[in-house]
């Protein structure tokens, strides 16, 4: 059965950058984001990696460890990273999974099905883009997938973690387009009136069902 939100994420033995890692072991208290990327020395892999490691003093604050993979083996993702860090002026320190058995994309529905060109020099599938966000008790919170040929916006992926991890704490959802704690925020439906205007002084009742808040003001 594919993965859904809600579910566990698989636990898995990996060989990567950083030595061998124990998924659940490693990101042990902490949230999570796996990504696949197609392979190594491509254009468009190469800047996503890139934007990665240039956020990473934005995934510490928010408590994230960065994982990628790909089905290239550790000596190409070496290799590779002395290019990434070159072009994109930066420095990878998250560890890239080695998958060329495809033991994880596999459990983990990364393997591209659609395309015939995405595919190494045996004809084998590559992995897809593939995101997942996972807690600090494991649980899949958001999956997103992207074709090889489209990079993935990761500050939108920054923006959803920001959202997740405010939900948690309070009972509210982000409308779209939210950016932060200076926009507005919809208080859950969850919660009554009452309720909310303990939780939410000054909130706002647009419609019974639509009711806004903005966070720093309550």
């Amino acid at each position: 059965m594919p993965l859904r939100l809600g579910d566990i994420a698989p636990d898995f033995l990996a060989q990567t950058t950083k030595g061998d890692i124990q998924f659940h072991q490693w990101k042990e208290g902490t949230w999570a984001i796996l990504f696949s990327h197609p392979e190594d020395f491509t254009p468009v892999c190469t800047t996503e990696l890139g934007r990665v490691a240039k956020l990473a003093p934005e995934w510490e604050k928010r408590n994230v460890k960065v994982v990628g993979l790909s089905c290239n083996t550790l000596e190409s993702h070496e290799q590779w990273i002395a290019d990434i860090d070159e072009t994109q002026n930066t420095s990878v320190q998250f560890p890239i999974i080695a998958d060329a058995e495809r033991k994880i994309a596999t459990v983990y529905d990364m393997l591209d099905k659609q395309d015939a060109t995405n595919v190494d020099k045996k004809g084998m599938p590559l992995t897809v883009r593939s995101v997942f966000v996972i807690d600090p008790k494991n649980v899949i919170r958001l999956i997103i997938t992207y074709p090889a040929s489209t990079g993935r916006n990761f500050d939108e992926i920054l923006r959803v973690v920001d959202s997740l991890q405010l939900a948690d704490k309070k009972k509210i959802a982000t409308p779209e387009g939210w950016r932060g704690l200076q926009d507005e925020v919809i208080v859950h439906n969850s919660v009554n009136n009452e309720e909310a205007a303990k939780l939410f002084p000054g909130f706002k009742v647009i419609k019974p069902y639509l009711r806004t808040v903005k966070l720093n003001d309550a």
